[in-house]
This record gives structure tokens, C-alpha cells and sequence, in this order.
């Protein structure tokens, strides 16, 4: 009996998630039998034996597998009772979960870079301008999960509109999120944003406090985004309760998906980049200006180098211009936090 508590206390003592991102480690589970074994020993410790009979495999096989899961560091022994003259071993995993993350990139002649974060208008343009010499490949995911993604090493670089309760935009967040500094900040440009509306205004929307309206169908953006981050904290501001805005929980990944969403009659306003509006031929109502920067890895910086080197150009500010609610004026400048 104590040796069946002190298993389940060992047991208890592992349960905590580990992220996978070695590709052997990948390989490994990608055999269907060893992720069946290692699924079981996160469950509970169990010897050969008692794999074997599950199983319905030799002893033999399940402890060369077994081994090999034990050399990737996925399990390990967790007790030895000795019953006569059996010496039984109980192995278990090391985690309660695991999380299998990597990023595959294709092998080319082009340079690759992985860009995760806010969708941007300018970026998806020199994305474009930059495909003959440096493949970028863009992954809008928002703000805060383009961040996110950058410190566990799932992209290169990511672009941010994050503004904090100090007032300031992204830097209270990187100081949080890369405490070691190990990233460059630069700022790609500061951008209006506000209510996207049906042409002509239909419904007479005036300011936030209308989204409470019954008859107004809202479109939010996707949680972690800094458009939502920002709608948030004016709602707690204002004692908007969320419930109290119909559409609240639906959402959309970017600013072009959500203006094309409001021309096409699927709400009736949403908050988003002015010069997005503008594209879709949509009324809009500026609410406020931020400030957009690139986030890059200290180890991709060189690699990023053509990106930096083209928001300093005289053709990028006259394209970005172009765009409504687009201004470049700090284009280019190093953040130092």
C-alpha cells in the first residue's frame, strides 16, 4: 500500500506540460507506437510488463522502445519494488503534457523569415517588394501571440501595436516578455484606427457607447490582437460590459478580412485601420493613433537587414503615405527599452 501511495505521489509531483520543439525528439513520436507508450505513462507509471499486456506486444519490443523514449529525455524510471526475486522497474513520463512546436521552413535559394504577429498593410507590401531576394512569410496571429511566438522561438521576427496602462506602446511588454533584451525594436509606422462602417452610416453610429445598441451588430477582433487589447480597456474604462454588445464574441484575424466583412452586410461595425476602411470604400470614425513596431531576434537581425534597410527608403515612405491614416514620420527609428 505504500508503495501504491508513494507511485501516486510521484505522479502528482510530474504533471506539468513540456514543449517539444527538437526536431529528433518530433521524429521520435511520429512512430504511432511509441506515442501509444508514452501516452500511457503520462497517464501512470507502468513496467514492460504491464505495457506489454496492453499492448499486446513481448516484453522485448516494448523495452526497445522503451529505451528510446528514455534517451530522448520523453520518460524516465520512476520506482523499483522488488517482490522475491522479481525486480520489477516503473517507468513514467516526464510530463503530464506535452507540446510539440517547431517551425518547418522551406530550403531554397531565398533566405526565409517568419514574420508572426499584427496584420499590417505595409508589411504584406514589402513582404511583396522584398519575394525576389528574401522570402517573407507572414502569419497573422495578433500582438500578443506574435510576441509570445517570438520568445518560444516559433518565428523570426513580429510586428505589435500593444499600448499599456503607462500610456506607451510595446515596450512595457517586451521588457516583460525578453527581460535579457535579446530582440531589436523598430518602428515601422504609426497608424489611425477607429470605427469601420457601412457606407453612408446607416445606422448613425457615433462612438463607442453605440455598440451597446440592439439594433448594431458588432465585429470584434481576435482575442490577444492589439486592436482587442485596446477596445478592452476603453470598455472597462467606459463600464461597458461586454455582454451588453452584440457580435462581442465574434471575430476576425485582420483588418482587410474584417472591412471586407462590413461591405458585405455581416455586421454593422467593427474597429480597424482607417486605411483599410478606406480600401473597402467604408464610412469611418477615427478613435485613435498608434504606434506599429517590428520585433526581430537579435540572431536574425542580418538576415532581416534588406527588411529594416527598405523602411528607410524614400519609396517606402511614399508608398506607406499612399495609405490613409498611415503616418512615417518616425519610420525606421531604433526603440531602446
Amino acid at each position: 500500500m505504500l508503495e501504491l501511495k508513494q507511485l501516486r505521489k510521484n505522479l502528482i509531483a510530474m504533471k506539468k506540460a513540456q514543449l517539444i520543439n527538437s526536431l529528433s525528439q518530433t521524429k521520435l513520436l511520429a512512430d504511432v507506437r511509441r506515442m501509444e507508450i508514452l501516452q500511457y505513462l503520462m497517464a501512470k507509471p507502468a513496467t514492460l510488463t504491464h505495457l506489454a499486456q496492453k499492448m499486446s506486444k513481448s516484453p522485448a519490443w516494448v523495452r526497445h522502445h522503451v529505451q528510446i523514449l528514455a534517451d530522448a529525455d520523453l520518460i524516465e524510471q520512476a520506482e523499483t519494488r522488488v517482490r522475491g526475486t522479481v525486480t520489477e522497474k516503473f517507468y513514467r513520463a516526464k510530463a503530464g503534457a506535452f507540446l510539440i512546436q517547431k517551425m518547418i521552413l522551406p530550403q531554397g535559394e531565398r533566405p526565409t523569415l517568419l514574420f508572426a504577429g499584427s496584420h499590417d498593410l505595409v508589411i504584406e507590401e514589402i513582404a511583396k517588394k522584398l519575394s525576389p531576394h528574401l522570402d517573407i512569410i507572414l502569419h497573422p496571429v495578433g500582438s500578443l501571440d506574435g510576441l509570445i511566438n517570438l520568445r518560444q522561438g516559433l518565428c523570426h521576427l513580429s510586428g505589435a501595436h500593444l499600448l499599456d496602462a503607462s500610456g506607451d506602446y510595446n515596450t512595457p511588454y517586451l521588457s516583460r516578455l525578453f527581460p535579457q533584451r535579446s530582440v531589436q525594436v523598430v518602428t515601422l509606422a504609426h497608424r489611425v484606427q477607429g470605427l469601420m462602417l457601412a457606407p453612408k452610416n446607416p445606422h448613425g453610429i457615433k462612438r463607442l457607447n453605440d455598440l451597446m445598441r440592439d439594433d448594431i451588430r458588432f465585429l470584434n477582433r481576435n482575442a490577444g490582437s492589439g486592436t482587442r487589447i485596446w477596445l478592452d480597456e476603453k470598455l472597462r474604462e467606459k463600464n461597458i460590459p461586454v455582454n451588453t454588445i452584440n457580435g462581442y464574441e465574434k471575430t476576425c484575424a485582420t483588418h482587410t478580412a474584417t472591412a471586407e466583412r462590413i461591405k458585405n452586410g455581416v455586421a454593422d461595425v467593427a474597429i480597424g485601420l482607417q486605411a483599410s476602411a478606406l480600401q473597402c470604400e467604408l464610412d469611418f470614425i477615427p478613435l485613435f493613433e498608434e504606434r506599429f513596431d517590428i520585433i526581430v531576434s537579435e540572431e536574425y537581425a542580418d538576415i532581416a537587414a534588406p527588411l529594416f534597410d527598405e523602411i528607410q527608403t524614400s519609396a517606402f515612405r511614399a508608398s506607406a503615405r499612399s495609405l490613409t491614416g498611415y503616418k512615417v514620420r518616425h519610420s525606421g527609428e531604433q526603440i531602446i527599452f
